[in-house]
């Protein structure tokens, strides 16, 4: 089990250490689970209040909060309390699932395909004809890449991830469990005598930048021409669905649930929030916030945030709540 000393963890993230703790410190935990073993975090107000019960020995805090170490106890004042947790939070990572071979003697890899330098691949995977794998891809196991697909370096691929033909996967990039790469796009037409629907062949592909990060079951589907595009370090969460040859800038944030329609563009960070739904062909410029559960029907200008279904001016959309409930 890891432990350090207050002081060895100051050091890392380099703030102010207000008080002393002579405990060592076995790993982070909320404020009102944390025992004496614990370093605990206070990044707000609202929190301050807990401290006090809190049976943690050491906090990482913001420097503007008001708060005391009090006895045996220390703080760590930063600047910034949530990076100063993510450094602490690696610090205490566990070390990753540990694989007894390099490539497992299950998984199945087409003769064609390039293995690159410390490459590791899981029990029952499969790589399929000409794919390349460039140096310390990781595969856990029951991970499907078929042909023609090509995966930068230092990408980690979990367990039940499928990632269809001809697909261009950038450097760095983690892709959590069942996340579905290049699957067909949704596309659908009557058929000439109005009796069923007729199949639109997908024959596009997905590109995706570098230090792109996917959630656990979610979708981005290929090009029914051309491409779908994610750009460099996007990110995002579980249950996404991304549609046919929509097209993703640079560090948008996507939320859980959320989903885009056929041929979305989006700008350089952009934020989509939980169980939005954007319509197709929609844009949304650079800066542009979507909040949770809205619906957006229309182009968003760069920087607006935009609230509600259908999705409106932020501000406009909080005045008409506040009227509407003076009237009930």
């Amino acid at each position: 089990m890891k432990s350090y000393s207050i002081k060895e963890i100051n050091e890392i993230l380099k703030g102010e250490l207000v008080g002393n703790s002579t405990l060592q410190i076995h790993g982070p935990e909320q404020l009102e689970r944390a025992g004496n073993e614990h370093i605990t975090f206070v990044g707000n107000t609202k929190y301050v209040r807990l401290w006090e019960k809190s049976g943690a020995c050491a906090a990482i805090v913001d420097e503007k909060l008001k708060i005391e170490p009090g006895e045996n106890r220390a703080l760590i004042r930063v600047k910034n309390a949530d990076l100063a947790m993510a450094k602490l939070l690696e610090l205490f990572n566990p070390d990753p699932p540990h694989f007894d071979y390099e490539i497992h003697p299950t998984a199945i890899i087409h003769q064609t395909a390039s293995i690159g330098k410390n490459c590791k691949i899981g029990a029952g995977s499969y790589v399929g004809k000409n794919v390349v794998l460039s140096d310390a891809v990781v595969l856990y196991p029951n991970v499907t890449i078929l042909d023609e697909t090509t995966v930068g370096g230092g990408t980690i691929i979990w367990p039940g991830t499928v990632i269809r033909e001809r697909c261009e996967i950038g450097s760095y990039c983690i892709f959590h469990n069942n996340v579905s790469i290049g699957a067909d796009g949704f596309g659908y037409r009557p058929s000439d005598d109005g009796r069923g629907l007729v199949k639109i062949p997908q024959i596009g592909n997905v590109v995706i930048g570098n230090g792109v990060e996917i959630g656990a079951n979610s979708c981005v589907d290929r090009g029914k021409f051309s491409s779908t595009i994610i750009g460099d370090g996007c990110k995002i969460d579980n249950l996404v669905q991304i549609a046919h040859n929509c097209i993703l800038g640079r560090s948008c944030i996507m939320a859980g649930n959320s989903g885009l329609a056929g041929s979305v563009t989006l700008g350089d960070g952009v934020i989509i929030g939980g169980s939005a739904s954007i319509k197709d062909h929609v844009t949304i410029h650079s800066g542009g916030i979507v909040g949770a559960g809205s619906g957006v029907m229309n182009d968003v200008p760069a920087g607006k945030t935009v609230l509600g279904y259908p999705a409106r001016d932020a501000r406009e959309m909080l005045k008409q709540w506040v009227a509407i409930r003076k009237l009930v």
